[in-house]
């Protein structure tokens, strides 16, 4: 027996006649099945994943037969894959269903990103024309969402750390905003049974109320035609169809059907009063966790904000040409300084960083580079994990599984590398980091903050 929870009674009677709810299945799964473990791999390092078990709705989600210590794979902290419930990976459907046929290039905002899933995602999703803002309001909760984007490699990406109210002063900006509110959280019961405790019907109630304060701050964000992606992991209709019913009751939204195989499992839904497609996911039904999603269409003029005036900064020619020489298509990127850091964005959205500069508090921008000092470039460890870093430019030093594991706990190395200087540290030729190899010594530059501290008791 997995699991011996057992529900409030208010919880159970809440769900009776939402669709697709079936009490006993219901129950059952949650007392005697376990919560599948899968992930999604980043498309643009290719790891080899061992399982033939795909995700349906999600062409780079897999099911492993069974959870490893994620934190003992040098992979993981590569970035070339992304520990993530099957179910949320429906943003991915979702997203390329909206996309379908449009060649423009667009802005998305995560609005509650952290710890990154939807994010990552949704960095796969788009092309480097396209541009990523993912937002989470709890400081907190910021250095995950970073250390997420870093691993997955791309430069198209900003993190900021704002309340949503903050993004209605840019009006029209975004194409697509993903809003995966926060909720009372009952479609995670099976995989987190305490929270079964924190359930009440006066959360569901506070949840509702938080969730449509989030939506209508950022509403005005939204451009013209512009998609809305509503998402929780509840259970609720409250949270769920009635959010719908209000979304489109207050604001000038269409509903979006999305296209949904029978064999998938997935629940389709309609709103109460106003019609709206939703799609449920049910452990009984599908091998994923309890969610809710839905997309929306503005169908309201949003009058843009105005862009920022560009500022034209002379920076140091002969740092420039140094740095450059670490990008592939380095004339591709727009390239500034923060604090001596370098950095780099594609060129394309400088205009919208500057404008974002404006009026958000940002985290992270583009991809950081290094520093130079004196004629040496000491290099970000973003920069290693980059999928734009010129690998021809730099020293490269593969390591055993032994090897990495010591690296990644920040452990003396013993290399004996015949060459000497800065080297990108590598395990199946995907980068972890710089290292810096001396004549003597090898020093370790892996983030301390990052290292693992746990001990593990048998590698291989």
């Amino acid at each position: 027996m997995a699991n011996e929870q057992i529900f409030p009674e208010k919880f159970l009677d809440s769900l009776s006649g939402v669709p697709g709810f079936e009490r006993e299945k219901f129950t059952n799964v949650h007392k005697y099945s376990e919560t599948p473990t899968s992930v999604r791999v980043n498309p643009l390092k290719k790891p080899v994943i061992k399982t033939d078990s795909a995700v349906p709705w999600c062409a780079d989600g897999f099911y492993l037969p069974a959870r490893p210590s994620f934190t003992f794979d040098p992979l993981f902290h590569a970035g070339c894959y992304y520990v993530q419930e099957a179910s949320s990976m429906f943003m991915d459907h979702i997203f390329k269903h909206i996309r379908e046929g449009t060649g423009k290039s667009i802005q998305v905002l995560d609005l509650c990103a952290a710890p990154g899933g939807k994010s990552t995602l949704i960095s796969s999703a788009i092309s480097p024309n396209d541009l990523l803002v993912a937002n989470e309001l709890i400081k907190t909760r910021v250095p995950v969402l970073y250390d997420s984007l870093n691993r997955w490699g791309r430069a198209n990406t900003i993190v900021s750390n704002n309340d949503p109210k903050d993004f209605g002063r840019l009006s029209g900006f975004f194409d697509v905003i993903l809003v995966d509110a926060p909720c009372s959280g009952s479609g995670m019961f099976r995989k987190d049974p305490g929270a079964v405790k924190e359930w009440s019907e006066a959360n569901v109630s506070l949840c509702q109320q938080r969730q449509q304060r989030i939506l209508a701050d950022v509403y005005p964000a939204l451009k013209e035609d512009g998609y809305l992606i509503y998402s929780t992991c509840s259970y609720s209709q409250a949270e769920n169809e009635d959010i719908l019913d209000w979304l489109c009751g207050e604001f000038n939204l269409e509903t979006m059907q999305m296209p949904v195989h029978t064999a998938w499992g997935v629940v389709e839904t309609i709103s109460p009063t106003k019609q709206a497609w939703g799609y449920r996911f049910y452990p009984d039904k599908l091998k994923g966790e309890g969610l809710f999603a839905a997309c929306l269409q503005k169908n309201e003029t949003a009058r843009a904000v105005n862009p920022a005036k560009r500022e034209n900064v002379k920076l140091p020619a002969k740092e420039l040409d140094l740095v450059q020489g670490y990008l592939k298509d380095a004339v591709d990127f727009h390239y500034f300084k923060a604090n001596g850091v370098w950095m780099a964005i594609q060129r394309e959205h400088q205009s919208s960083l500057e404008l974002l500069q404006k009026y958000l508090y940002l985290k992270k921008s583009g991809t950081r580079i290094g520093q130079v000092i004196g004629h040496d470039l000491v290099p970000e460890h973003e920069l290693a994990l980059s999928i734009h870093l010129n690998k021809d430019a730099i020293l490269q030093t593969p390591l055993g599984l032994e090897q990495a594991i010591q690296y990644l706990r920040r452990d003396p190395l013993d290399l004996n590398s015949p060459q000497k200087g800065w080297s990108m540290m590598t395990f199946e030729n995907h980068a972890l980091g710089w290292a810096k190899v001396l004549h003597n010594r090898v020093n370790n530059y892996y983030p301390k903050e990052m290292r693992i501290l746990r001990a593990q008791a048998l590698v291989g």
